[in-house]
């Protein structure tokens, strides 16, 4: 996987456990020697394309992660269809049938969520920068589009209240860019906190949503077409906005962060 030389997957989320991934149903149990998983999980990029899955799943040892070559007897991926977002990627059902690991496919040093969730720190310290390319790209694609324009006579970046909608939109995104570098740096000093990592995610990818949202409606009509790119992001923020962490369970880890309360308990 390293090398590029095999595809992989990663199983966490279930159908009935998204938010609350500690009460997950798919398990592992000993066979002499061997692990058996049963169960299933949902909505797992590369799932119908991966050579091998990180499955997190219960045993009588907490969760612990098991990477699973997707030949193995008892592995089935259902690719997910009819998506109106991220219609670029591979998302599937994976589903555990009785499937057979020899004991050394445990992932050895960790148990609990710490494991699959110090992984997803990562990913939504990439969601903080990723959210605002998409962000910028449809400001700029409006902005361009305002101005060749016209409407009573003037391009509709002339009036006053595109204007305004511009300049709310450039300081939002500017205020998340400079979010996300802060946060960059910490990360690179070995200082950010995951809470902070949630700050980013929540703030970015809302204000992202806010901002396609808005460029849509600049363009009008031709805002729903594939002309241009603005449709796209806004259909895919739309899942950004929930995956990795929903905006109400970030709200409520900043609120943890700011109380000692853990609201969602």
């Amino acid at each position: 996987m390293a090398a590029g030389d095999a595809i992989g997957c990663f199983g966490l989320t279930e159908a009935d456990f998204g938010s609350n991934p500690s009460g997950m149903r798919t398990h592992a149990r000993r066979d002499g020697e061997d692990w058996v998983l049963e169960g299933s999980k949902m909505w797992i990029t590369n799932g119908n394309v991966a050579d091998v899955a990180v499955v997190w799943a219960q045993t009588d040892d907490r969760i612990r992660g098991f990477v699973v070559p997707t030949d193995t007897p008892g592995f089935q991926a259902n690719e997910i269809h009819k998506k109106m977002s991220l219609r670029a990627s591979v998302t599937s059902e994976l589903v555990f049938d009785g499937v057979r690991l020899p004991a050394d496919v445990v992932l050895p040093e960790v148990s609990g969520l710490r494991g699959p969730l110090s992984c997803l720190n990562e990913a939504r310290f990439g969601i903080v920068f990723g959210t605002l390319g998409a962000a910028r790209d449809c400001l700029e694609t409006a902005i361009n589009y305002s101005i060749d324009r016209e409407q009573f006579d003037k391009p509709i970046a002339a009036f006053q209240l595109t204007q305004k909608k511009f300049a709310d939109m450039a300081l939002e995104l500017g205020k998340g860019m400079l979010l996300a570098l802060h946060l960059g740096r910490l990360k690179d000093e070995h200082l950010v906190r995951p809470e902070q990592v949630s700050l980013g995610k929540l703030n970015n990818a809302r204000e992202a949503l806010a901002i396609a949202r808005e460029c849509r409606g600049i363009l009008g009509g031709n805002g729903i077409t594939l002309e241009y790119p603005i449709i796209r992001h806004m259909n895919n923020l739309e899942s950004v906005f929930t995956y990795e962490g929903t905006n109400e369970m970030h709200t409520l880890v900043v609120g943890e962060a700011l109380t000692g309360i853990a609201a969602y308990r």
